[in-house]
Order: structure tokens, then sequence, then C-alpha cells
């Protein structure tokens, strides 16, 4: 398979090394320093996107134009979500986009919701998330840690919405972000009791994870057309 890697940081370079591993070649490694235009894309299968939230957008409406199906690892870029899965289906396009790429942060998704379902019989225990990153990491609350949160406000009825703070009101979950060294990724849901905590967390021990993730999907993506997400890709 031809694979376009647009956004050519540190996730972009493990992108492309689980790209090469797994026998792909490469079309494109653009970055802000080399930027592409839709032309480039020609006789490339799909694109993998992992630049920032500044030129995300940009960046999938050219894969449109260019008619490249397209996998989104960026986040912070999702208040313009609407707009972009609207264009999407107009034209015909080929969009799977996720906060994150890991399979398992994708299954940590998954028991979320189930565990916030379950605590709905368990008022005395009050849930909370916590991520934390690298220096680098431009958007906070994390992406994740967003899918997190809206899992819970929509499976736990006695929450209904979030902020990213470390307290919050009874009807509010709290979601704190720490931002240090160069951790990769770490996230935690807790439910709190007088009595007792459970906790949910996931480690990420580096960035293949994330790319190799992104690669899977982006070979389950190749020749598809519509707006798809991890969930699809994983039939969960």
């Amino acid at each position: 398979m031809k694979i376009a890697i647009l956004g050519y940081g540190k996730m972009g370079h493990e992108v492309e090394a689980v790209a090469l591993a797994s026998g792909h070649l490469l079309t494109v490694k653009s970055c802000s320093h080399k930027p592409f235009v839709p032309a480039d894309l020609d006789g490339t299968d799909v694109a993998i996107e992992f630049s920032t939230p500044a030129t995300a957008v940009e960046n999938i409406f050219k894969c449109f134009e260019a008619r490249c199906p397209v996998v989104v690892g960026t986040t912070g870029w999702y208040m313009r979500l609407p707009e972009v899965r609207d264009e999407a289906v107009r034209g015909g396009h080929t969009l799977l986009y996720s906060t994150n790429f890991s399979i398992g942060v994708n299954i940590l998704f998954h028991l979320n919701r189930e565990l916030a379902r379950i605590m709905n019989r368990f008022g005395e225990y009050e849930p909370s998330v916590h991520e934390a990153h690298h220096v680098h990491k431009l958007d906070k609350p994390s992406g994740t840690a967003i899918t997190l949160a809206e899992g819970i406000v929509d499976e736990l009825q006695r929450k209904h919405s979030w902020i990213n703070d470390s307290v919050a009101d009874a009807e509010t979950l709290a979601v704190s972000s720490e931002r240090t060294g160069e951790v990769p990724g770490t996230h935690t849901i807790s439910y709190t009791s007088p009595h007792d905590t459970i906790s949910l967390r996931h480690e990420a021990h580096n960035r293949k994870g994330f790319a190799t993730g992104a690669v899977r999907a982006a070979e389950w993506l190749a020749g598809k057309r519509g707006v798809f997400s991890m969930n699809d890709f994983l039939s969960f």
C-alpha cells in the first residue's frame, strides 16, 4: 500500500517506521517546512495525518480534494468536526478519525462506558478522569481524556457535563490534566467512595502503539467510502 504521512514530527516518524516494517511504501512526508498540495497525493492509497490542531482541517480538505482516504490522529480541531463530516458525506470522501489509535486505549474506551453504566447503581462513588502527557502536547485536556469524559457523561445519569479541573460539583465530572517531561500518555478513570477507589488506567510506554494502530486502521480503510472511527475498525 502507498501511504502519505502528513505531519512528520515524532508521531510521523513512528508511523514511517511501522509502515515500512509492514511492507508499505511512502509517497509523501509533509511537515510545516515542507507542505504538500493535493496533486502530491496522486497514486496514494491512504494518508495518515498527525500534524497540529491549526493545520489538521486544511490537510483533511486537501485529501478530500485529491480523493485520498485519510486517517486523522491529530486532536484539538474537533470544534470543526461537524463541518468536516458534512463535507466528507456531501463529497463522498473517506475519513477515519480518532482521539487515540492505541488498541489498548480503544479497549479502555469500551470498558469506561461499561463501568459507567454499572456505577449508575452505586451513587456513593464519585468519578474523575486524570490525564498526563509530555510538555510538548498542545491541547488540554487530551482528546483521549475528552472521549473518556464524554463516555462517562453519556452513560452515568448523575453527571451532565465535564470541566477541565480537579474539582467539580455533583453534576459535573472533573477532568484534570498534567504536562510533564516526555510522558507519552497516561489516562486514569477513578470512582472514589468513602471506603475505596476503583480505577481503570492506561499507560503508554512509547509512541509505537499509537503508530501501529494508525497504520492498521489505514490498511482497513483503503478502498472504503464514508466517515469512520476506531469503533468501526475494531467492531466494538
